[in-house]
């Protein structure tokens, strides 16, 4: 049965920046090539960390000026705030992102998952840190871990990302229009733009309403002739309601999905079937 199609097909090359938008696309067991192909290691807490930490991430942008061929990722045009461009293998790129950060950081592409210590989480993931990271208010729930599978979970704990990956969870997100416009609905004074929740693909779900990615959870879907697993609503944090490009900072877009939505918005797939989707494609429940 098709229940949508992809309208928008999104890489980001470097964790926490604005990515680019792809006619179509590869899609190997770990996603796209060359998505999240590198991120910053914070020198002083000998940590690799994105946007929940340094949200000014999202005021800079990504590409590739070759394609990932499945060898090592090659380096991205990182563009700052003011328009500068630099490369991510330059040293000048970790010494100008310093300088906006305020803090000393590093830029590294994927390391092998042996690479332990590169992954290695510093800051446990206790109450007060998940609030931190998350954006709730002392009166909000947090949400249930125990909603991931066991061997995700005990790797992000761990660690800062699955290792071998810079994914938060999955290497795929996919989103539909019905649940952002759901959304609006609830909060029409804000902008639920697709920019803030990042997918991979996002779905226009053939004339579909409310979350209907939730009747997805635990089976497989055909997107384009890639077949993959989904396995949970995506839980959303801080950086949802932080500025980028032209969005406002907007603190009543988390709240509205924490009250509204579960927490969440979207959901997380892994891949079962590698292949090839394009814009237009089909999605279709297998």
């Amino acid at each position: 049965m098709i229940v949508g199609r992809v309208i928008e097909i999104w890489r980001y090359p470097v964790k926490s920046m604005a990515g680019g938008e792809l006619r179509e696309c590869r899609v190997s067991e770990r996603g796209i090539p060359g998505d999240r192909g590198w991120a910053l290691r914070d020198e002083e807490a000998r940590e690799i960390r994105g946007a929940k930490k340094f949200p000014s991430l999202l005021q800079c942008s990504a590409r590739y000026l070759r394609e990932p061929n499945g060898g090592a990722t090659p380096p991205a045009e990182i563009t700052l705030p003011d328009g500068t461009r630099v490369q991510s293998d330059d040293p000048v790129a970790a010494e100008r992102l310093s300088g906006l950060l305020g803090k000393r950081v590093t830029l590294w592409p994927i390391r092998p998952p042996e690479d332990v210590e590169h992954y290695r989480r510093r800051v446990p993931y206790d109450e007060p840190e998940l609030r931190a990271v998350l954006g709730r208010l002392p009166e909000e729930p947090l949400p249930d871990l125990a909603a991931f599978p066991q061997g995700v979970l005990k790797e992000i704990l761990d660690f800062t990302s699955p290792r071998g990956t810079y994914f938060d969870a999955f290497p795929l997100h996919l989103l539909t229009t019905a649940w952002l416009d759901d959304l609006a609905r609830a909060n029409p004074s804000a902008r639920f733009d697709r920019r803030r929740f990042r997918p991979n693909f996002l779905i226009d779900a053939e004339r579909a309403s409310g979350k209907v990615e939730l009747d997805w959870c635990g089976r497989e879907i055909r997107v384009g002739d890639v077949r993959v697993k989904i396995e949970m609503p995506a839980v959303r944090c801080s950086i949802t309601a932080q500025p980028q490009a032209d969005l406002p900072k907007d603190p009543s877009v988390l709240r509205t999905i924490v009250r509204e939505s579960d927490q969440n918005v979207g959901v997380y797939a892994s891949v079962v079937g590698t292949g090839t989707v394009r814009i237009g494609d089909p999605v279709e429940l297998v």
